[in-house]
């Protein structure tokens, strides 16, 4: 990992422990899951969101009246609300995205789940979600919860990965392979 990217993890890490212990404290981690599920929807949905909280262009004042006004539209418990103006007041909206993935993970352990990131060329159905869900369980021993991510280069099959283990069944992979193996040949 760079130095740069494990900063960043290490400040998203004690920001979102810190906010994961108070919701806790609060008995509050069922509004704490939905603010998370709320803001993960919207780094991933919009593009002026992302900008609002990586460009040096908007100053602190800009960014911390934008984050109030996001967080009341969003309707996020104080708790968030609060995390977002500190960011914000501190100039570290940029950790964001850190923070709600640590904090995803945190919640999902809190359960006794543990998320797997799943790559597909087209969305799964429910049916195949599910099944992959049970699936995965009965190899991990854990309730597993999918979180999919749609990407159309890898043209086929899936790329999962739980914890720190990858499996990649991708076409372009075998492709990839194949390309590598027929350079060697010849």
């Amino acid at each position: 990992m760079s130095e740069p990217a494990s900063i960043t993890q290490g400040i998203a890490g004690r920001y979102a422990s810190a906010v994961f212990d108070i919701a806790k404290d609060g008995n509050n981690l069922k509004a704490m899951e939905q603010d998370v599920d709320a803001l993960d929807a919207a780094l991933s949905e919009s593009a002026d969101f992302r900008d609002l909280i990586t460009s040096p262009l908007y100053g602190r004042d800009e960014q911390a009246a934008a984050v109030k006004a996001i967080a009341q539209k969003m309707a996020l418990s104080d708790t968030m609300a609060n995390l977002l103006g500190l960011l914000a007041d501190k100039r570290r909206l940029f950790v964001l995205p850190g923070i709600v993935g640590t904090l995803r993970d945190m919640l999902a352990t809190d359960r006794g789940e543990v998320i797997a990131e799943v790559t597909t060329a087209q969305a799964l159905s429910k049916t195949q979600s599910d099944e992959l869900a049970k699936t995965l369980s009965d190899q991990v021993g854990k309730t597993v919860s999918i979180k999919e991510t749609v990407d159309a280069s890898i043209l086929g099959g899936l790329i999962v990965k739980v914890g720190s283990r990858m499996l990649d069944t991708s076409i372009a992979s075998k492709l990839n392979a194949l390309q590598n193996n027929m350079k060697e040949v010849g």
